[in-house]
């Protein structure tokens, strides 16, 4: 298999066969938008992450992503719901279909969730899981063996002798898409909830963009996979309950400088002592300056 290819559950495969454009990319898009609106932030990295947290996305759209794709049919199903993505699979009104079937490894052979009418959960025991693969591996031969008789012995059109093979069958595609649209589908498709086949490729994905646009997909994985939203009501909640009167400036500026203490390098002077205290904690959270001005603004604006 080749480098820009990896192997993804028994038969299926990833391939990152083409992309456009780099961080730098995103940029220069950005920078012709917002023209001298982005001289007050200072860097390219900066700028990728001012985007990315206020939702301004078009100038992600400018690069683009393209994989070779070998998966079975049913979690194709999954993927084609993305409609902003460009695809073209393998026909089988054209071509003869796969002899390949996905049959699932005994770890994931599995009892129906009782809480996620769409998941799994706990494992059948040894000799359960036997029988479930024998019978499904014995389903597949014996679809294999039809749709060729079909097609050899009685030219039976293609078209219609593909229904007899179940959707475990796998299929290949192209898939193109902008990289604003290529982190909302790994959003929803690498998430926990999702169906784990889906989330195998879904994260194959990920890990092949990630070296191409590192400045973007930090940014991205900082401020959407990795945050965390509330609804109107929680935030009250939360600010009644837990922060209380940390949601006052004063408070919260005496709660950071008494977390740094022990760093401060000038412990005479009050106002050199927030700023010492601020930058400590923009350098052992990587935020920058003004995001965390953003962050106490969100503080305060809510209180």
């Amino acid at each position: 298999m080749e480098n820009n290819y990896v192997k993804v559950l028994d038969h299926g495969f990833v391939g990152l066969v083409d992309h456009m454009g780099d961080d730098n990319s995103i940029v220069q898009a950005a920078r012709v938008s917002y023209g001298a609106g982005t001289k007050t932030v200072n860097t390219d990295r900066n700028l990728i992450r001012y985007l990315m947290r206020h939702k301004h996305t078009t100038p992600f759209e400018m690069c683009e992503v393209k994989f070779h794709l070998k998966l079975p049919i049913f979690i194709m199903r999954q993927l084609v719901r993305h409609r902003t993505a460009s695809i073209n699979e393998y026909s089988g009104r054209y071509s003869v279909m796969s002899d390949e079937f996905y049959l699932p490894e005994k770890a994931q052979v599995c009892a129906q969730s009782t809480t996620n009418k769409q998941g799994r959960e706990n494992e059948l025991n040894d000799d359960q899981k036997l029988t479930i693969q024998n019978q499904t591996q014995a389903i597949f031969d014996d679809a294999t063996k039809t749709y060729h008789g079909f097609i050899e012995d009685y030219d039976y059109s293609r078209e219609l002798a593909r229904t007899v093979l179940p959707v475990s069958n796998y299929t290949e595609c192209y898939w193109k898409a902008n990289l604003k649209n290529f982190f909302h589908m790994v959003g929803l498709r690498a998430d926990s909830h999702a169906q784990w086949e889906i989330q195998e490729y879904a994260n194959a994905m990920y890990n092949m963009v990630k070296p191409l646009f590192p400045e973007a997909c930090q940014a991205w994985e900082d401020y959407h996979r990795d945050a965390v939203t509330f609804s109107g009501a929680e935030w009250h909640f939360i600010q009644e309950w837990i922060i209380g009167d940390m949601s006052k400036s004063d408070t919260f500026d005496e709660i950071i400088i008494d977390g740094t203490w022990d760093k401060l390098e000038n412990k005479e002077d009050e106002k050199a002592q927030l700023r010492q205290a601020e930058k400590i904690i923009c350098e052992e959270y990587n935020l920058s300056k003004r995001e965390f001005t953003e962050m106490k603004n969100k503080i305060f604006n809510y209180a």
